[in-house]
């Protein structure tokens, strides 16, 4: 990794951009550039829009810090700019990027180690709302998108199926809906953090995700000491599988009721939140390590050909 001045290297962030996730990826790049000048980084913040390469060729950057979120930014899109750049980037490479953001691939790569999922199938959004393509209870959400932008719980009790907003792609993944909670962990480099127990007073939405005070985070998760090491391992060989780099973040559900036959993977995040209420650095602050040793490990961790 090349240094431009002093002992730093220059680092772009990169936020923003034209995904459904705009919004929580500004949020995100602000206070990890924030936090990178707080470590003794030079920092330029790039809202990435049409002229990206030319604004990156522009500044030159020793590296590129991605906090994008979504579509273009957490899908391999931006990953093989900045590989034709040749301008070394944080997280995951291209593939692993494009893999795990299409939820029903990532599960393919799921069983084929041995973890388990919950079933689920892609279908038209017409077919969706005109019938039942599961018995209920069933979940709908879109295949490439995170955040919990537009999600869908068919209660059991539900004689019609779900109208869809017209956000929602023409195809989307129907997935079988597991009762219980909703956990967390974090894999930095070859380590899987901790476990946070994720308590709301109903979906894990978007606002409780992103609004203070939308859901309380439990860190360390109180829960059988048999279901911590599972999440622990299973996010590890989540993060591996899929060849994930950096920093990770997979989510689980977990049916109490069936013990460790209810605990199921739901999908990784290559690109985890980075801003005051997200869940990664939350668990990195648990494990002793501040917001800005975190963002500085990220660029320290940066490499072309991920």
């Amino acid at each position: 990794m090349g240094k431009s001045s002093g002992t730093h290297p220059k680092v772009a962030v990169l936020m923003g951009g034209p995904s459904a996730e705009r919004e929580v990826s500004l949020v995100s790049g602000r206070e990890c550039a924030a936090a990178l000048r707080g470590e003794g980084f030079e920092v330029i913040e790039l809202d990435a829009g049409p002229d990206l390469c030319d604004r990156l060729r522009e500044v030159a950057p020793d590296v590129v810090f991605n906090a994008l979120h979504g579509r273009w930014g957490e899908d391999g899109c931006v990953q093989g700019l900045l590989e034709w750049l040749r301008i070394p980037y944080t997280h995951s490479g291209v593939l692993a990027s494009s893999l795990a953001m299409d939820k029903q691939r990532t599960k393919d790569v799921y069983r084929a180690a041995g973890l388990p999922v919950v079933e689920s199938v892609i279908a038209e959004r017409a077919a969706v709302e005109a019938a039942h393509v599961m018995a209920p209870p069933y979940v709908v959400k879109p295949n490439n998108e995170g955040s919990s932008v537009g999600i869908y719980i068919v209660q059991e009790s539900a004689n019609r199926p779900p109208q869809l907003s017209q956000e929602m792609p023409a195809q989307v993944m129907v997935e079988q809906y597991v009762p219980g909670r909703e956990m967390t962990t974090t894999v930095m480099g070859d380590r899987a953090l901790t476990v946070t127990d994720i308590l709301t007073d109903g979906w894990y939405d978007y606002h409780a995700k992103y609004a203070p005070g939308g859901s309380r985070h439990v860190v360390p998760a109180e829960i059988p000491q048999e279901i911590f090491d599972l999440c622990l391992d299973y996010a590890l060989r989540a993060h591996r599988a899929l060849g994930c780099r950096g920093v990770s973040r997979t989510d689980f559900r977990w049916d109490e009721a069936r013990g460790a036959e209810g605990l199921y993977l739901l999908e990784t995040n290559t690109q985890p939140g980075m801003t005051p209420t997200s869940l990664a650095p939350e668990q990195a602050a648990a494990m002793g390590m501040t917001f800005g040793q975190l963002c500085a490990w990220l660029v320290e961790d940066a490499s072309c050909n991920r």
